[in-house]
């Protein structure tokens, strides 16, 4: 095994194992303790724990990754981050504030696919496999969708106080987009710094590979769990 594969192994393992110990990020501690004794409007704090949420979120970081990987210019940056932004935010709103509920477990299962599916669609598995050119415009607002489902279970976790309810979920959603904007902002000056080097394509199909192996594992960690939970 030559030192290029050896370096592969280790990304992956490396990889597979933060994706392991990501497929769960809940609200814990000091943070689950104040989000269930909060009364009235808290429009920084909520700001906040949203931020927060997003940063450590590493599924929903993976995805927007391989979201935006190939994408050179910025207007298609924002056009996709934008169509992600509306998917999560509405699912968000209405799982908290409707009272829509979903399975953790296989929404966060579904989460996962959607990294695996991404990267599979960024070394252009679909066409020469499937003969197929899907709409990432389209897959990327549904996805969008259950992404936000995965930030409402989270919260539906919790007993949470309807004085002020709107203003603080909403609140919660605007700092999921500064945490997003943040988390991009950096990946996207290393991946311009990284195109700028001849051996960027060579690798990418390695790295969206080991990104793609990282989704199959937090899809597959969440439907363990899911089992588990039904037995």
């Amino acid at each position: 095994m030559n030192g290029r594969w050896i370096r592969f192994a280790a990304i992956a393992l490396g990889v597979v194992a933060l994706g392991t110990i990501a497929g769960a990020h809940p609200m814990t501690g000091r943070n689950a303790t104040f989000v269930q004794g909060i009364q009235g409007p808290a429009v920084a704090p909520f700001m906040y724990l949203g931020a927060k949420h997003m940063v450590t979120g590493y599924d929903h970081l993976l995805f927007l990754v391989g979201v935006i990987f190939f994408l050179y210019r910025l207007k298609d940056v924002v056009l996709y981050v934008s169509l992600f932004t509306l998917g999560h935010s509405v699912t968000l709103l209405a799982g908290v504030l409707g009272g829509i509920r979903a399975n953790p477990y296989l929404v966060d299962a579904v989460i996962g696919a959607s990294v695996a599916y991404k990267a599979f669609e960024n070394i252009g598995g679909f066409d020469r496999l499937l003969g197929l050119r899907p709409d990432t415009r389209l897959a990327v607002l549904v996805f969008g969708l259950f992404h936000g489902f995965g930030l409402a279970t989270k919260l539906q976790e919790f007993t949470l106080s309807s004085d002020g309810l709107v203003i603080n979920i909403v609140s919660f959603n605007i700092g999921v987009e500064l945490g997003q904007v943040l988390a991009l902002t950096l990946v996207l000056i290393l991946l311009t710094s990284w195109r700028a080097r001849s051996g960027f394509l060579r690798h990418a199909f390695v790295t969206n590979t080991v990104l793609m192996t990282a989704g199959f594992v937090l899809a597959g960690y969440q439907l363990a769990g899911y089992v588990v939970s039904r037995a």
